[in-house]
């Protein structure tokens, strides 16, 4: 077995390699094989941190005209009494208040948020599931393809049709009024 050992300057050193008839006296030395050494690293016009303190400089100002910004906002509210546009934009959101009077409705809080964890987990799980399925060979295709026949069949089963059609619309429109509740 060859062995083999690299110097600090790029020569591979072969202790078995065979010598040339002219170096047959000398059979103990090994054979040098020099590679030629890789050019010099580019030199870059900025390094890596000069990048990030101008990145931080840039940051810097930015929050210095937001700050600047602010405390003039603020002087001239003081001035000026507030509008009713300024007065909304304070204001959260109609989503926000919705969702904070139906959490202060709900009794058992522990419930609710055990439920939520859980389903975030579900979820989470079966993104995984998915993509195992997924990395399987074939598997994906064949599923595409039940995909495709599936919708085909429910176009043509429910689509095509205009008393099809009215039918899927009311079952729509029932199973939306026992979900929400009738009014």
């Amino acid at each position: 077995m060859a062995s083999l050992s690299v110097s600090s300057s790029s020569t591979i050193i072969d202790s078995r390699a065979p010598l040339p008839s002219s170096r047959q006296a000398s059979a103990s030395s090994p054979s040098c094989i020099s590679l030629p050494t890789l050019p010099p690293q580019p030199a870059q016009s900025q390094t890596r941190a000069a990048k990030a303190t101008a990145y931080c400089r840039k940051i810097v100002r930015n929050v210095l005209t937001r700050a600047a910004d602010v405390e003039v906002a603020a002087t001239t509210q003081v001035e000026a009494p507030a509008t009713n546009t300024e007065a909304a934009s304070t204001e959260l959101p109609d989503i926000v208040k919705t969702v904070q009077e139906a959490w202060d409705k709900v009794e058992d809080k522990y419930a609710v948020s055990s439920l939520a964890v859980s389903g975030f987990v579900a979820l989470w799980g079966t993104a995984g599931v998915i993509s195992a399925i997924d990395r399987l060979p074939l598997v994906p295709g064949v599923l595409e393809v039940v995909g495709i026949g599936y919708t085909g069949w429910f176009a043509y089963k429910n689509l095509i049709f205009k008393p099809d059609r009215e039918t899927l619309i009311q079952k729509v429109k029932d199973t939306y009024r026992d979900i929400i509740g009738s009014n």
